[in-house]
């Protein structure tokens, strides 16, 4: 049986005894060296028609989505609906030992000589600590959206009728509107054809162990009111107590999410010194703020703003030195201006617009390519997360030539542009838009030198240095600049400036 969509599996296991499926890769087909064992078991073993076979395209259907982009044949076992084995690789003679086994356990099952075995808790503890498991805390947010079809009319409800008051609906349910009806979290899973590759608890006793087991910190973290603020050091106290600031920064749990040193315009540093704009010194407070470099930086902590605000202490030093001796104002005033040395945002709105001024987004187009394993893969895509980049846009894609042709238009007529055409078409590749302030810098930072070698020596904590082979294979690649990101972002995404 050819199983090639969600509808198909669906059926297929409605079938009673086993049914042993070839799982495969569109552009790889399934396992013909595999298809004589099936027909020689299927004539020795299937007097009783309890024996099945089918190949699965794992493109198309939902519940094989684990199983999407990997080229080695994978079977699996299915006895009455349910999945209970796997194996990898086309090993013909423990395929054919598994299918001969199980046959003879339904044939007694059947007869009443044996009861249904049940998962050997050794096998399964052996099982799932054979690779990567994903543990996550998830709860239901206060706004629903309930698919049309799992709606419920009340009695009196006028189908035909809309509410007055229909734009309220989510905040509001009032009688004669359509009442929701919630699934629990194992309902919506199977809904997906997902269920099978879950374990969920929802006992509110063993979640608080679990949790404290597997998240120690997240109650407290649940807690916790993280806020980004804008901090700027200024001209003379960057140049001459830059360390002793970033140290004091770290010690109070802030966390320095980017940093950048500029030289202001005047018109930037007015509006960073409007507060002093009354003062006699203003002129030349606007002229020692734009003499040289500041330091720009985002930071971000539990109520990072409030707190920020609270160690810089007053605006004048005079203040800070007679009344918040402790503050940041007087331990690093300088003699040159009787002003705070250090600059934090007033509130939020101010903080989001500094940092949007002052750390504009970029985005740049990213790629991870075949040769990367799925561990790999996942790797990568948390250094890229855990270097501050939001992944506007992702898609696992077959790269045509014309489109390899528009990421490297610089190369199309180097001698190992063919080399690099055949090692793109080996398989998906993952095709990323990154934002990020300086996008572009800092993702060919985070890839390392194109030679990997060389990335082991000059930045041994890039993604090539880690997980790249040679020049070719040297498993990322990044646009040169933010015009050829976005030009080759146009070809790639039907809506590249959607996010």
């Amino acid at each position: 049986t050819v199983i090639n969509n969600q509808s198909l599996w669906d059926e297929m296991l409605q079938n009673k005894g086993l049914t042993v499926i070839d799982v495969y890769q569109a552009w790889c087909g399934p396992c013909k060296a595999m298809q004589p064992l099936f027909r020689k078991l299927k004539n020795e073993l299937n007097e009783d028609e309890i024996l099945h076979f089918a190949v699965a395209e794992a493109d198309n259907i939902v519940t094989l989505q684990p199983f999407r982009d990997k080229c080695e044949p994978v079977f699996l076992f299915s006895v009455n609906g349910k999945i209970i084995a796997k194996i990898q690789g086309a090993n013909a003679p423990l395929v054919n030992k598994k299918v001969i086994n199980l046959i003879n356990e339904e044939r007694k099952i059947a007869a009443g000589e044996m009861a249904r075995p049940q998962p050997d808790f050794e096998e399964l503890v052996s099982f799932m600590t054979s690779g990567l498991s994903y543990i996550l805390v998830v709860s239901q947010g206060s706004k629903h959206h309930t698919p049309p079809e799992e709606t419920e009319p009340q009695p009196d409800t006028e189908p035909n009728k809309p509410s007055e008051d229909q734009c309220e609906v989510e905040a509001k349910v009032t009688p004669g509107m359509m009442k929701k009806k919630q699934d629990s979290l194992q309902e919506y899973l199977e809904r997906q054809h997902v269920a099978q590759f879950c374990d969920i608890e929802e006992n509110a006793t063993n979640v608080s162990k679990f949790m404290d087991t597997f998240f120690p910190d997240f109650k407290k973290r649940k807690s916790m009111k993280l806020e980004k603020t804008l901090a700027l050091l200024r001209p003379n106290l960057f140049h001459e107590r830059k360390d002793d600031v970033l140290r004091t920064i770290r010690d109070e749990d802030f966390k320095i999410l980017e940093q950048r040193q500029l030289v202001l315009s005047e018109k930037e540093a007015q509006a960073l010194c409007k507060e002093y704009e009354n003062e006699d010194y203003f002129n030349k407070l606007i002229e020692n703020m734009t003499s040289g470099p500041s330091l720009a930086l985002v930071l971000l902590r539990d109520n990072g703003l409030q707190y920020w605000k609270q160690l810089l202490g007053p605006r004048t030093v005079e203040e800070a030195v007679e009344y918040f001796p402790e503050s940041l104002c007087a331990q690093f005033a300088m003699d040159s201006l009787p002003v705070n040395q250090l600059y934090g945002s007033d509130s939020l709105e101010t903080a989001e617009r500094d940092i949007q001024h002052f750390f504009p987004l970029q985005s740049t187009l990213g790629l991870i390519k075949p040769h990367a394993t799925s561990e790999q893969r996942e790797k990568i895509l948390n250094m890229i997360k855990e270097a501050g980049f939001d992944l506007a846009q992702v898609k696992k894609m077959f790269l045509t030539p014309e489109q390899i042709e528009n990421i490297y238009p610089k190369i199309t007529g180097k001698d190992f542009y063919k080399d690099l055409l055949e090692m793109l078409s080996e398989g998906p590749s993952v095709v990323m838009m990154l934002t990020k302030w300086n996008a572009v810098a800092e993702w060919r930072r985070l890839m390392g030198p194109t030679d990997p070698e060389e990335a082991k020596v000059l930045s041994p904590d890039s993604i090539r240095a880690r997980f790249g082979i040679s020049k070719l294979k040297n498993v990322v690649h990044g646009a040169s600049n933010a015009y050829e990101a976005k030009e080759v972002a146009n070809r790639l995404f039907e809506n590249p400036e959607e996010n």
